[in-house]
């Protein structure tokens, strides 16, 4: 299984918590660093890799860094 790709309401808080010349490395960070790769996450679905992608986007508050370090706690936690 592949990772399952942003959703539309995924990619509306991108769009609403970053600026424009940083949402792609935003989705690029979602798509490759937390998804089905985060452990004991490897059969969700696109519905429910939302859930940890939401939490990794609430805690980053729009900054790069803070992203990096909720999808670094996720790969751990």
């Amino acid at each position: 299984m592949g990772t399952p790709p942003l959703s539309p309401e995924t990619e509306e808080r991108v769009a609403l918590l970053f600026p424009p010349n940083q949402q792609e490395i935003v989705r690029t960070i979602l798509l490759e660093e937390c998804g089905n790769n985060l452990p004991f996450l490897q059969k969700l679905d696109a519905v429910a890799m939302e859930r940890f992608r939401y939490a990794a986007l609430k805690l980053s508050h729009g900054d790069l860094v803070k992203l990096r370090n909720a999808v670094d706690l996720a790969k751990t936690d």
